[in-house]
């Protein structure tokens, strides 16, 4: 099976990236995986957000940007892959003035449902 990414909509995700699926189970045939393309503006962070089923794998395509793995934070660039295991606070910054591109892969599939935002404290959630 082949999909054209021009002929997929993107959406917003809860960490606040910007993706278009390519291949979910609830669109697709493939099973147990997910991959999306995400991107982050330039001079953008996603909220810093765990999943507790799923690992993560972001592989940069393109541009620059600062991960934050837990306490740590490590420059990452075009060609970096990087494992973001479940139950793994994360977020990444674009630090370069294009688009960061990321090819994300989640298994099991990336949820809403999945994904929880850091809160500042004392916060509820609650609109």
């Amino acid at each position: 099976m082949i999909r054209r990414r021009s002929n997929i909509s993107s959406y917003v995700t809860k960490d606040g990236s910007r993706i278009w699926e390519l291949f979910h189970p609830e669109s697709s045939p493939v099973k147990d995986v997910s991959t999306a393309e995400a991107l982050v503006e330039a001079g953008q962070e996603t909220e810093t957000h765990v999943h507790r089923k799923s690992q993560e794998i972001y592989y940069i395509l393109e541009g620059s940007g600062d991960m934050r793995l837990g306490s740590k934070t490590m420059a990452v660039v075009s060609g970096d892959v990087v494992l973001i295991p479940p139950g793994m606070r994360h977020s990444i910054k674009n630090t370069d003035t294009k688009i960061l591109r990321i090819l994300c892969i989640c298994s099991p599939p990336y949820s809403h449902v999945d994904t929880e935002l850091d809160l500042p404290e004392g916060s509820t959630g609650a609109p």
